[in-house]
């Protein structure tokens, strides 16, 4: 089979991965390059358990082929956070007991990241619009809800914004 190589940032690092055409990006992050924060739950783009962020956007990395990130910025679960410590989004959820398995929750916070890094002033309702599209089968949403508003909150208390 062909290889092409794909040079892109991940996580703020450059990179260069030799791949074939047809692999998705999920299978990349998660079987080359050792990323296994990002999970695959459908494998059709339903579940947002495998959301990263591409160049600003949250999306399905089950539905991107590796080869269309060239030259891009991804950002996975294991870019979120600095210096050994957690995201805002992460103590919020923590904190509000937003999790119980939390094996949707890293699709959870690359949803509300990606929002909140475009609109820090999100409301519940917008929060809301973008984590539709994450499906957790072991909790409410309701606390996701609140604890990713806390966060935005805090953050814009703090005048950090977000990331």
């Amino acid at each position: 089979m062909k290889k092409i190589t794909v040079n892109f940032t991940l996580n703020g690092q450059p990179v260069s991965v030799e791949t074939t055409p047809h692999r998705r990006l999920l299978d990349l992050l998660r079987e080359d390059l050792r990323l296994t924060g990002t999970k695959e739950g459908c494998a059709v783009g339903e579940c947002g358990a495998c959301t990263v962020i591409l160049d600003g956007k949250a999306v399905t990395s089950c539905l991107v082929l590796a080869a269309s990130v060239e030259g891009s910025s991804v950002v996975t679960i294991e870019g979120v956070g600095e210096n050994g410590r957690l995201d805002p989004i992460q103590e919020a959820i923590l904190r509000n007991h937003a999790l119980q398995c939390g094996f949707c929750t890293p699709g959870f916070i690359m949803s509300a990241k990606a929002l909140l890094e475009e609109n820090p002033d999100a409301t519940v309702e917008e929060i809301r619009r973008a984590i539709s599209g994450n499906l957790c089968r072991c909790t409410g949403y309701e606390q996701l809800t609140v604890a990713i508003y806390e966060a935005a909150q805090e953050l814009k208390a703090a005048g950090k914004g977000i990331g």
